[in-house]
């Protein structure tokens, strides 16, 4: 791997750890049930939590993975020919679409999980009964789980698209192989004869064809 490339995973990676451990500390952190308190019938009361924090860290620190992964990458519909076309190609776009998918499952997660947790004096009515609304448990945690694997089939599809890329042509055609090691050929020529032409007299040589 090229030192460009090792430098990028590292980044890629590096924030896609911490986007699953502020999503796990977010978890952690959230609001519970226990913790709140009616202050009256109509209202509710909240404890501070650094979950908010923590659950929008999550979430940038996922979308600058993303966002550097891809424009790396660039776009690989954009690049691809029928003659680039092969198996490193095919993975690549799978771990792609899984990524985007991941991603925005992810991303969601994180910044709905972030704005239901940062609630105060707020109630909800369900049934003509007054409750105080928490995030359900496994928000987060579902949150940091889709992070990282986004972030790994980010990093696996831009090590594949590089391989596909390596594998083919700038045009898109093979590879042309290495002549470095041809044996160059010299022409070959009969030897030359050592003998020197000799000069024949022109009346000498009148009288030979008349005799």
């Amino acid at each position: 791997m090229e030192r460009k490339g090792l430098v990028l995973c590292s980044v890629v990676a590096f924030l896609g750890v911490l986007a699953a451990a502020t999503g796990f500390a977010a978890e952690a952190t959230r609001i519970k049930a226990s913790e709140v308190k009616f202050v009256s019938t109509t209202q509710c009361s909240y404890p501070r939590s650094p979950a908010l924090g923590l659950g929008l860290t999550a979430a940038a620190a996922l979308l600058i993975a993303q966002i550097i992964i891809n424009f790396a990458t660039g776009c690989i519909c954009c690049k691809r020919t029928r003659q680039t076309w092969n198996s490193n190609w095919t993975k690549a776009l799978i771990f792609f679409v899984v990524s985007w998918f991941t991603f925005v499952i992810a991303f969601l997660l994180l910044l709905t999980g972030s704005a239901l947790n940062d609630q105060h004096g707020e109630d909800s009515v369900y049934f003509s009964n007054y409750y105080c609304y928490v995030v359900k448990p496994g928000v987060f945690a579902g949150g940091a789980v889709l992070a990282i694997a986004s972030v790994i089939l980010g990093i696996l599809y831009y090590l594949t698209l590089n391989t596909a890329k390596n594998a083919t042509g700038p045009c898109g055609d093979a590879p042309v192989p290495n002549q470095g090691s041809m044996a160059m050929g010299q022409p070959q020529f009969p030897p030359r004869s050592s003998q020197d032409p000799v000069f024949v007299h022109e009346d000498t040589y009148n009288r030979r064809q008349f005799t």
